[in-house]
């Protein structure tokens, strides 16, 4: 799950033909209605798990069913726009607008999965902090990381590891992983909470469908590389140096592999309905609702991505994740988040690639243009 360069060859130049194709598609904001179909909603069982389901002190709300004439519909230029987006742009690509505090989704491949990369660090915070409401662990107890708990690729924790180890506090590695994306920090938050079936549990009793969670940073990505993950990989570039030695073919099945059913798959209506309950204070209490809310505010990562869309006056707090790259395909390159408007309506975005030979900046195109589309509906509201 890289949210860096990481050394793997990105292009930022380019992308030129798609801007005509993207800014035509935003153009539809203003083009004839298209009415969506209502959707019955559906009530999601949770999923059977070995973790211990223990009482929590912030229960999710019971399910209840609208009548068809409570429901909202969505504006009709919007979906218009995410389906010209959608369609035009070249590569699996995934978008999901939800207007919290609603009950309207406009989404292209909203259902599809796709590989989440390191938008799943988000699961991993909000599993730890439901531990921290139910009492299990306190953000203000330490850890010691040494050279056997790092990961690969972006990981700024291990400098400070060293021969020796580091002490550090769970807060300070949920900071660094979630502003970061800090691949040891995260690791080393799932480990205290219980490994990737505590997080799988959570969202199975939070009724989240259809958001995968993987075997854990390491096995993820030398699965997806066509490796059998070695500890000595996480020191220096000695798995840039064996994925290297992979021969081309094995790579390529190998990913092919991956995006085929990837184990960190999610759906980008599913991101945005986990992102809204997130801020109707449905996933964890309001005390760590609002500390992960705000910590999400302060990333780092993904300056050009949907945030470069958002329009002065507006507040973005997110996610990114970045796959790898094999030869011209990349694969993985997301952002989620909540888009806050000045009036204080809000709204869930996602916008997933799962893979693509389009080069950077179209991308970031992509993205801020989803961006800009939900900015000028509502104005329009």
């Amino acid at each position: 799950m890289n949210d860096g360069n990481n050394g793997r060859g990105l292009r930022p130049d380019g992308g030129s033909a798609r801007l005509v194709l993207l800014m035509a598609a935003l153009s539809a904001c203003v083009s004839a209605p298209v009415e969506p179909q209502a959707k019955t909603p559906q009530r999601v069982q949770p999923t059977t798990s070995t973790y211990p389901i223990k009482p929590v002190a912030n229960p999710p709300k019971p399910f209840q069913a609208l009548d068809v004439d409570q429901r909202e519909t969505p504006p009709p230029a919007l979906v218009s726009v995410v389906r010209n987006l959608g369609q035009s742009f070249n590569g699996k690509v995934g978008i999901a607008v939800r207007r919290i505090g609603s009950d309207w989704t406009v989404a292209w491949n909203g259902s599809a999965l796709f590989p989440q990369q390191s938008v799943s660090k988000l699961w991993v915070s909000m599993t730890f902090l439901d531990a921290v409401d139910r009492g299990k662990i306190r953000l203000s107890d330490t850890t010691t990381i040494t050279r056997k708990d790092l990961t690969l690729f972006h990981q700024p924790t291990a400098a400070l590891v060293g021969n020796s180890g580091w002490t550090t506090s769970y807060s300070d590695l949920m900071r660094r992983a979630m502003t970061q994306s800090d691949n040891t920090a995260n690791d080393t938050l799932l480990r205290a909470v219980g490994g990737p079936e505590a997080v799988r549990s959570y969202l199975a009793r939070r009724y989240i469908k259809d958001i995968r969670f993987g075997p854990g940073e390491r096995l993820l990505q030398a699965t997806a590389a066509g490796l059998e993950w070695r500890q000595d990989y996480s020191i220096g570039r000695s798995f840039y140096a064996a994925r290297d030695r992979v021969p081309m073919a094995a790579r390529v099945k190998a990913l092919d592999n991956y995006l085929a059913s990837p184990p960190d798959g999610a759906a980008p209506s599913s991101i945005v309905n986990a992102l809204a309950k997130l801020k109707e204070g449905s996933m964890l209490s309001p005390a760590s609702a609002q500390l992960l809310m705000s910590i999400m505010s302060e990333a780092k990562t993904g300056p050009q991505r949907i945030k470069g869309g958002v329009p002065a006056g507006w507040h973005y707090l997110h996610k990114t994740g970045t796959g790898q790259i094999l030869g011209a395909r990349s694969t993985g390159f997301n952002d989620v988040g909540i888009m806050t408007a000045p009036d204080g309506t809000s709204y869930a975005v996602a916008v997933m690639i799962g893979s693509t030979t389009e080069p950077i900046p179209t991308r970031w195109q992509l993205m801020q243009a989803v961006a800009k589309a939900v900015a000028a509906n509502h104005e329009k509201r």
